[in-house]
């Protein structure tokens, strides 16, 4: 089997996904197009180098619709030859996109691909897609759905997470965050944004508030306490799933949960030959990727399974990883990721995560396995595991090794 190879991660800054935000006026095909000419002048890319380009997007409506990805090409300065594709497996679709590449080239189909996502949740509401497990009676009744934030404070009450546990890990990520960009880490990675006059727009992820500590979370109040307990009342669903629970536990907030944010990611990926014909140097080995569908109940512990499942695939376990990137979709997440495992925080996102820096869907997940490669680097480290929990009840997993 051909192995896998990352030659090259990148990604925009994080913008706020408001109007206030400062990449609200660059529309998704554009944000896309920059990331793909980034990676085509580093990487010297010329002709027909890449087999495709694999492009994740979660609401593939108005102007992330009609396959995204072949926009995108067609609106770089990529050879027109190279087609694209769009895909969505939600939170995970930019790491799907990613292992989709790599198995690709794993199975001989192609020598590279660029993969990676966009998501400017700013301009292209979350949701405004619809969902049919959200709104087709004969699903949502029958699988007991309820929102994410839910379903976070199902994790939370199930696994004996308090408040004050939710709001020291957020706090946590806003420290590690604001170390990492004073130390530079992201500086390999993170390409400026401008505009089309060629003057700056963004250059750092703007949605951090470094200021943030115990006491200005405690002010904070449940977001999604009124909407379990109120009409339409999500609580009683859930405790018709769980009866073995009194009550849900609301913890979760703006403060502890992923940020709304905009923002692109792009992972080229090729097999040796690749990399020999344009003089490029692999940086890691995929070595491994995993999937998997869970409770769409509590929908958000995938990140659980996905990781047992993978690492029992290969022959490993936690102890053979060096590093995680857990993706803070919320704290609860996490939180129950480094419980199943006793794993340290010391290892797990160790330069902050979405609860700091946003989380622009469908590039996330490419976004994570650009960060964890860079941190490998930095702390010489050799093995590294990012995984994503996903709406609906799924799982994902990319474990990396450095060459």
């Amino acid at each position: 089997m051909t192995e896998a190879y990352i030659y090259d991660a990148l990604r925009t800054p994080r913008g706020k996904g408001r109007k206030d935000g400062s990449l609200h006026e660059v529309t998704s095909l554009r944000l896309s197009a920059l990331t793909l000419n980034a990676l085509k002048t580093r990487n010297n890319l010329e002709g027909h180098a890449v087999e495709d380009v694999i492009w994740g997007n979660v609401t593939q409506v108005m102007e992330q619709g009609g396959c995204l990805a072949r926009s995108a090409v067609l609106a770089s300065d990529l050879d027109e030859r190279i087609p694209g594709l769009a895909i969505n497996r939600f939170c995970a679709s930019g790491m799907e996109a990613v292992n989709l590449a790599a198995n690709q080239v794993r199975g001989g189909a192609g020598d590279a691909y660029i993969a990676g996502g966009v998501e400017m949740m700013g301009r292209v509401a979350m949701g405004a897609d619809g969902a049919a497990i959200a709104v087709d009676p004969t699903l949502a009744m029958e699988k007991y759905f309820v929102p994410q934030g839910i379903s976070a404070d199902i994790i939370a009450t199930e696994y004996g997470f308090s408040r004050d546990d939710a709001d020291q890990l957020a706090v946590e990520s806003q420290r590690r965050a604001k170390a990492a960009w004073d130390d530079k880490r992201f500086a390999k990675s993170v390409i400026a944004i401008h505009d089309q006059n060629g003057l700056p727009i963004l250059d750092h992820d703007e949605y951090m508030r470094p200021q943030t500590d115990m006491q200005s979370l405690g002010a904070l109040n449940p977001a999604f306490q009124a909407m379990g307990e109120v009409m339409p009342g999500f609580d009683k669903v859930a405790l018709m799933k769980y009866p073995h629970l009194e009550k849900i536990n609301h913890i979760h907030h703006a403060g502890n949960s992923s940020g709304i944010v905009d923002g692109a990611a792009a992972i080229l990926i090729g097999s040796k030959a690749f990399g020999e014909k344009y003089g490029l140097k692999p940086r890691a080995r995929i070595r491994a990727t995993a999937k998997i569908g869970t409770d769409p109940t509590i929908m958000l512990t995938g990140p659980v399974p996905v990781t047992e499942k993978i690492l029992a695939d290969n022959g490993m376990s936690i102890k053979d990883i060096d590093l995680f990137e857990v993706n803070e979709a919320f704290a609860a997440v996490v939180l129950r990721f480094m419980q199943a495992f006793d794993v340290e925080s010391e290892k797990v996102n160790v330069n902050g995560g979405s609860i700091a820096m946003g989380h622009p869907l469908g590039a996330t997940g490419a976004m994570i396995i650009g960060t964890l490669l860079d941190e490998m680097e930095r702390a010489d480290k050799a093995v590294g595991l990012a995984t994503l929990c996903i709406a609906s009840g799924m799982g994902a997993a990319t474990i990396i090794e450095r060459v």
